[in-house]
């Protein structure tokens, strides 16, 4: 979420099985906990992006307001209809070498790409996509970490579809690009997840699983990962978790129903442990990929 991160985008452009877990039934939104909850203003906005059926970039402006509210849109038409899987964050670079880019990587059928769009230099418009990584055919998550520490490392993360996440570090000093691979296994239950922290020695995630279940996923530079349960039931209908910062110590989270066209927000405390329901997010979310677009001067998640 800095330009830290753009420059790990282009260096590299669970939950557990046995997890034991109450299978829940359809519900239409999660339960949440109302007092002491984390607090969010009119003053806290995300912006949730997405590719559309047709290759178009997509957006949806979400204000924390009472009530919530969106303004949804499209950008630009960058892919070939129904080629794109799943997305990284793309992150918004106003004043970057290249001129005013907006930068992102994409799986595209069974290719990585490092994406990008927006006017150059001279003021027109531009896009293009460079391949990263081939062979990722079953792929269901990507995301890249680089917390804004003018340099050292960056993490991305791919979670294959038989639960194994494969980790990358990467030095960003390394002129060649090289990574430490680490797979993590038994991931198979994650429905989806994502990424709520990004520090110099651990990433965490909250994903959700299959059966209802919502939980942390606390990863360390060295170490075994650490889930944490914070909810045992009714978050199994979304396909979709995208998070966005809101102060210093709370999240913006949209919940995406695909089924149903529906998502919903809310502002999650510090620690995950704090959950407040904010309200029906207004316009309809059936594109096949969402992920979160932010800005370069945005500070790094930090809802850990």
């Amino acid at each position: 979420m800095s330009p830290t991160r753009s420059s790990a985008i282009a260096a590299s452009a669970l939950l557990l099985s046995t997890l034991a877990t109450t299978p829940a039934g359809a519900a239409s939104a999660p339960a949440t906990t109302a007092t002491s909850a984390a607090t969010a203003t009119a003053a806290c906005t995300m912006t949730v992006g997405s590719v559309t059926a047709g290759g178009d970039i997509g957006y949806s402006n979400v204000s924390a307001g009472s009530p919530v509210t969106a303004r949804q849109g499209t950008a630009v038409h960058l892919f070939t209809p129904g080629v794109a899987k799943t997305s990284s964050t793309w992150t918004h670079n106003p004043k970057s070498a290249s001129g005013d880019i907006t930068v992102g990587t994409v799986l595209l059928n069974t290719t990585l790409y490092s994406s990008w769009y927006g006017t150059d230099l001279q003021g027109k418009p531009t896009s293009g996509m460079n391949g990263v990584g081939r062979n990722h055919g079953g792929y269901r998550m990507i995301e890249n970490s680089a917390p804004w520490t003018g340099g050292g490392t960056a993490a991305s993360y791919r979670l294959r579809g038989d639960g194994v996440l494969y980790r990358w570090i990467y030095n960003l000093g390394d002129p060649y690009g090289s990574a430490v691979v680490t797979p993590l296994s038994g991931f198979a239950a994650v429905k989806s997840m994502a990424l709520i922290s990004e520090t110099k020695t651990y990433d965490t995630f909250l994903a959700n699983t299959r059966s209802g279940g919502l939980y942390t996923i606390h990863i360390p530079r060295t170490g075994k990962p650490v889930v944490t349960k914070v909810r045992s039931s009714t978050w199994q209908t979304f396909e979709h978790l995208v998070a966005e910062r809101c102060g210093t110590q709370s999240t913006l989270l949209t919940a995406i129903d695909k089924e149903t066209g529906n998502a919903y927000l809310y502002a999650v405390g510090h620690g995950a442990t704090v959950i407040k329901g904010l309200g029906k997010i207004p316009g309809t979310y059936k594109d096949p990929v969402y992920y979160l677009r932010t800005t370069s001067t945005v500070p790094p998640l930090y809802g850990e």
